[in-house]
């Protein structure tokens, strides 16, 4: 027999005041009013039948899990009531207070397309299901097929395709039909071409996009091509040496060189310029200003007085008529110069025509100089782009054959500047950032009495070289 637990006794407490009144016990009222409080919501067990407290388990005992489809499961989910009208949805068993309540039912805005799905009633929602599940059917295999195809590598991605060729009569040879009408056209006809940007169509450079290496640098040159690659190179420098030397002329050479003392003796005397010229004019001023004092002159203010002295009729009309004397000259001077143009009308005509054949010359020139820039590089950045050297070998370097040709380029910094020069890459600069110095100090417990950091430097690497000596001789 299990043992029996002794039934707590409760604790009678005084009662007499008010305050002694919060010291009660409620916990077993209020658990009771929450429990009919539940029952009243959902019911009691009297209340419901043996089907909703019950479940017949008539499942076999191993049942394969079946694999739903997407379009089942979509199916089974249109099927249950959403999740979020089950807020709106009563689950309280509380009788309602007013029995004769009127309860007005609102009409249905729009149509309901679970139950159409789930129960159609009329042909147009039987036909909505047939198109559907045909929807699906393509879908699905649309997807299968995307998943098996293969890329075609046969098309070649860099060639420049029009798209006018693929339809007939867009190209014709008269050139009737513009680009924007044959646009217009295929957009209408259920082939429309995406647009690309206007800049994706014109070329930047007109200038080769691989250009061909000079023979000289093959690994077994001709001789005269190595010699015409080496008189190339040798041009070139000379040229870099000339411009050196022509800045080094116009700069450097221009000044003439002196010692630091005469350099300090010039700056003193060209600072000290002026001094003892104002020193002699303090002299004078301070003399003559004594002078005046001691003589007994009155007293005169600096600036003069104001007149208002006004013009007299007669002078009035002097100026007037010097004005319209000075106007009339200026008539005459300009009609004679008239008079002269017309007897000099050929040599006007010369100078007219020298100054349109100059300004013909410089259009020239101009054009010119723009048909050179299209094969030229653009700045497409801080830097202009600079030729790199051309890879050269000596004679005495040259092998003959590939296993003993002396590398002089890299293949991989061809190709970076040949995108620069195309106005692929914009022209860069290699930037060397400097490390900063680690100042290294030995520490006071592990220095030796009388031996240095130089010393011990000078160990560390001795110990090192013997090292590497030492593992050279047992390969």
């Amino acid at each position: 027999m299990t043992a029996v637990e002794p039934a707590t006794k409760k604790k009678r407490i005084s009662k007499k005041n008010k305050s002694a009144w919060r010291k009660t016990d409620i916990q077993d009222v209020e658990q009771f009013l929450e429990d009919q409080r539940q029952e009243e919501r959902i019911g009691t067990f009297t209340d419901k039948q043996d089907e909703d407290l019950f479940v017949v388990d008539s499942s076999p005992q191993k049942s394969k899990a079946t694999v739903l489809s997407v379009k089942q499961k979509r199916k089974l989910n249109a099927q249950k009531p959403m999740r979020s009208h089950q807020a709106l949805e009563n689950t309280s068993r509380v009788q309602d207070p007013i029995a004769k309540r009127n309860h007005v039912r609102q009409k249905k805005n729009g149509r309901n397309i679970e139950l159409e799905v789930c129960n159609p009633t009329k042909p147009r929602h039987r036909q909505a299901n047939s198109d559907r599940s045909k929807y699906y059917e393509k879908l699905e295999q649309r997807l299968t097929d995307k998943k098996n195809k293969k890329l075609a590598i046969e098309k070649d991605i860099w060639e420049e395709v029009d798209f006018r060729d693929a339809v007939p009569g867009l190209k014709d040879e008269k050139g009737w039909i513009s680009r924007d009408l044959a646009l217009h056209t295929v957009a209408n006809i259920g082939k429309k071409v995406v647009k690309t940007h206007a800049s994706l169509h014109h070329k930047t450079t007109k200038a080769k996009k691989f250009e061909l290496p000079h023979p000289g640098m093959s690994y077994n040159p001709a001789p005269e091509d190595h010699q015409d690659l080496i008189s190339k190179v040798v041009e070139r420098e000379e040229g870099i040496i000339k411009k050196e030397q022509h800045l080094k002329r116009v700069t450097t050479s221009m000044f003439s060189k002196v010692t630091p003392e005469e350099r300090d003796r010039r700056r003193l005397q060209e600072m000290s310029q002026g001094i003892d010229e104002e020193e002699g004019e303090q002299d004078e001023a301070n003399q003559t200003k004594g002078d005046k004092e001691e003589e007994d002159k009155p007293y005169h203010t600096i600036n003069a007085p104001v007149e208002n002295k006004k013009k007299s009729k007669q002078a009035r009309r002097k100026e007037l008529k010097q004005k319209e004397l000075a106007r009339q000259t200026e008539l005459k001077r300009k009609l004679k110069q008239q008079t002269a143009d017309l007897i000099r009308i050929k040599s006007i005509r010369h100078e007219l025509d020298d100054e349109e054949e100059d300004l013909n010359e410089l259009k020239k020139r101009r054009k010119q100089r723009a048909e050179k820039a299209k094969f030229e590089p653009k700045r497409l950045g801080q830097h202009k782009f600079q030729e790199p050297d051309l890879d050269v070998n000596l004679p005495e370097d040259v092998a003959g054959n590939l296993r003993n040709v002396k590398t002089e380029s890299s293949l991989l910094k061809d190709r970076f500047h040949t995108l620069q020069r195309n106005n692929m890459l914009p022209t860069t600069k290699l930037v060397n950032r400097k490390k900063a110095k680690v100042k290294r100090f030995e520490r006071s417990s592990h220095k030796e009495p009388g031996v240095s950091y130089q010393d011990l430097k000078d160990r560390r690497k001795a110990a090192a070289n013997a090292a590497k000596a030492a593992a050279d001789i047992k390969i």
